[in-house]
């Protein structure tokens, strides 16, 4: 069995870097794939410019994450969930013309949203739909309140949607609870990082308390076949060791996820 691709998130957070800092460390590091933020905010360097650059450093991008400004508004009754549809759909349509094989999204933002309700699910399958035809993947991540995925997936049954397991979201929101076996076959990406269940801290993983050999084995178990994706942050305890160390560090924990996928 040949090795997973490994790839990270060009991380938009990252502290006291420019995003182009950013990209050049992580060419540096060694890794080929990436993911983007599309996430519309007046950055220093657009998402479009990111972009560019990325694909000037023959850098892959595997698929891109969809921001989630207002995405509770996507369960109510108002014109802001309507719009919401249009703006996602504006999103996958670049995403489809600059190659980008599928994206990111969430169901909820903080820790309360509105019930999750037919509504919502109409206008989430107006965004499937419109991907499918595009031949866009659409993966959902799993957030901070549980049902919304289940809700989601038990309703949608398009073969261009699955989710996105968050490590780090399943180790602090969720407690590491999460039913492998009601999505198997059903996990489409990954975002690999670490905390100590004291918040969501995006680690470098192996340095929080998550439990990876129990998880790799259960994204294994699961049917799991795609890269070995991280997304982790620089800032708090890295700062002192720089960009370039971090994604160095990133990388090799990268590797030792690759074998430990492959054994």
């Amino acid at each position: 069995m040949n090795d997973r691709q490994l790839a990270i998130v060009v991380n938009n957070e990252n502290t006291g870097v420019t995003i182009i800092e950013t990209i050049d460390a992580i060419k540096k590091a060694g890794f080929q794939h990436v993911f983007i933020q599309w996430y519309n905010e007046d950055w220093t360097y657009s998402q479009e410019e990111q972009l560019k650059y990325i694909r000037e450093n023959n850098l892959n991008v595997i698929f891109a994450h969809l921001g989630y400004q207002n995405i509770n508004d996507i369960w109510l009754e108002s014109e802001i969930g309507d719009r919401l549809v249009e703006r996602y759909k504006d999103d996958i349509k670049i995403c489809g013309e600059n190659k980008i094989p599928m994206v990111i999204m969430h169901l909820t933002s903080k820790k309360i949203a509105p019930p999750y309700n037919e509504k919502g699910l109409k206008r989430l399958q107006k965004i499937a739909d419109y991907a499918q035809c595009l031949g866009v993947n659409v993966a959902f991540e799993n957030t901070k309140i549980k049902g919304y995925l289940d809700y989601v997936i038990d309703n949608i049954d398009n073969d261009n949607v699955g989710i996105c397991l968050d490590s780090g979201h399943y180790h602090v929101h969720f407690d590491d609870d999460f039913n492998f076996a009601k999505f198997k076959g059903r996990i489409f990406a990954v975002h690999l990082h670490d905390n100590d269940k004291s918040d969501d801290l995006h680690l470098i993983p192996f340095d929080g308390t998550l439990d990876w050999d129990d998880l790799v084995k259960k994204l294994k178990d699961s049917n799991y076949s795609g890269p070995i994706t991280m997304e982790q942050c620089y800032r708090y305890q890295y700062l002192e060791t720089g960009i370039d160390n971090f994604m160095k560090k990133s990388y090799e924990v990268g590797k030792k996820l690759q074998k430990m996928f492959k054994n």
